[in-house]
């Protein structure tokens, strides 16, 4: 009979970012779709209702959050505990290296060898650490978007190009969030399934169940 240990994982603020991160996102998709599309115009057109105000100011909401949501986990890749931080799960030595490719079969099913880890194993790791270089992508187009005569967010947003060019790049990581919901949702649902160690609990209370050794 296996025999778990409760270890303590996830620390507030990477909580705290988790759910401030996902909650925006789910926001900024819903908002940003209606700006880029807005489809209630043609009923609602010479109404008291001005929807695309309300929509841009949700919108503008959500992404200081979100803002901020990338600023503190940028914070805890260096700062943050052991399992927090990017030398922990980025394939930068060979464990990790090791970790990535057996995590890649592991998924495929191709083999039932799994590697247990308390953190982010190195296929999530690697997956996360790109979609924050989206985000601050994103969150630089966005507030070029905003503040276009701004001569900071102008003179930071213009290495994207015009602003047309920007807005394309902004809506276009806006659609990888959308599939990244979709795809993290069925991979913590999957692990939670094949791996009793409290993957969804986790990110409420931090901790997580472990093998003792």
């Amino acid at each position: 009979m296996a025999v778990y240990e409760k270890k303590y994982v996830w620390s507030i603020l990477l909580r705290l970012f988790h759910w401030s991160f996902a909650l925006s996102i789910f926001t900024l998709i819903v908002t940003g779709l209606y700006i880029n599309w807005p489809w209630t115009n043609t009923w609602m057109e010479g109404s008291h209702q001005f929807t695309m105000a309300t929509m841009r100011w949700i919108h503008f909401i959500a992404g200081m959050i979100f803002t901020c949501a990338v600023i503190l986990r940028l914070y805890l890749w260096f700062f943050g505990n052991k399992y927090e931080r990017l030398t922990d799960f980025l394939p930068i030595n060979g464990r990790n290296v090791k970790n990535l490719f057996s995590t890649l079969l592991y998924y495929a099913y191709l083999t039932n060898e799994h590697e247990e880890r308390a953190g982010h194993n190195a296929l999530a790791g690697t997956a996360y650490f790109f979609t924050i270089i989206l985000a601050v992508i994103q969150a630089i187009t966005g507030l070029y978007l905003l503040y276009p005569e701004s001569n900071f967010f102008g003179s930071l947003g213009s290495i994207f190009g015009t602003q047309q060019e920007a807005r394309f790049i902004h809506h276009l990581i806006n659609w990888y969030f959308a599939w990244f919901i979709l795809v993290h949702l069925y991979i913590v649902v999957w692990n939670s399934i094949r791996n009793p160690e409290g993957l969804v609990s986790s990110i409420f209370d931090g901790h997580k169940f472990l093998h003792k050794k």
